[in-house]
């Protein structure tokens, strides 16, 4: 099933307000979750932490300011915040190309969504590399994986050449999660899954899909969504 079509109704919604926070408003639980890596440090799988408020409303703040993160505390009044939203609302089917050489999965990759959380790369290879070789169905599972895990959702698979993306099964939520580099943990975006729409701050909707990273350090050239901004100087 597409993330885009067919599905289910969501319990809540996220408005966004003009050079302010999210408001997230519903059933929509915030958790915080962290990446699982390799002794490498290559990212694995996600984590769940512990959940920090079990339905909304709640606002959390989109400047990177706020000193009781992940809420808004207005401090994007006094710091002069500048939350222009850039992203495109366009469906992602507009955007997206095929990774060539696939035979029994049809992968595609829309690189605007991209926030370079690694999830798509070993330090060996990658998805684009192992595409081709996906008639192997160890190679096959491998790559499902990968893709599925994938927070942003730039990266989809299909069984069939004009089939529908197949999403992962997952939980309408917020998370705050937490990226692992070789010097710790640091901060990244808020995860967003479960096809929860995203109100842009002129009313206008962005697609609604499956997985979409937000912008929670007010540095991002893509606002609403993460570009991978947080991790300059790590």
């Amino acid at each position: 099933m597409s993330d885009i079509e067919n599905h289910p109704a969501s319990p809540g919604k996220i408005e966004i307000e003009w050079d302010g926070p999210y408001h997230v408003e519903g059933e929509i639980p915030l958790v915080r979750k962290r990446q699982v890596v390799s002794e490498y440090g290559e990212p694995l799988t996600w984590q769940k932490e512990e959940t920090l408020q079990a339905r909304g409303p709640y606002q959390l703040c989109r400047c990177g300011h706020s000193h009781e993160k992940p809420f808004c505390d207005a401090t994007h009044l006094e710091a002069g915040f500048d939350g222009t939203e850039s992203a495109s609302s366009a469906p992602t089917a507009e955007r997206q190309a095929p990774v060539p050489g696939g035979t029994h999965i049809f992968v595609k990759r829309d690189t605007s969504l991209c926030m370079e959380s690694g999830f798509c790369g070993l330090r060996n290879t990658n998805v684009d590399q192992l595409v081709p070789e996906t008639a192997d169905t160890q190679t096959r599972v491998q790559v499902i994986g990968m893709i599925e895990r994938c927070p942003s959702g730039s990266y989809t698979y299909a069984v069939e050449p004009s089939g529908p993306d197949i999403e992962p099964d997952l939980p309408a939520q917020v998370a705050v999660v937490a990226e692992i580099t070789s010097e710790g943990p640091i901060a990244g975006p808020l995860w967003v899954t479960g096809n929860i729409p995203v109100e842009r701050s002129d009313g206008q909707p962005f697609e609604t899909r499956n997985r979409v990273t937000l912008c929670n350090c007010g540095n991002s050239k893509n606002k609403p969504l993460c570009d991978g901004s947080h991790r300059a100087g790590h």
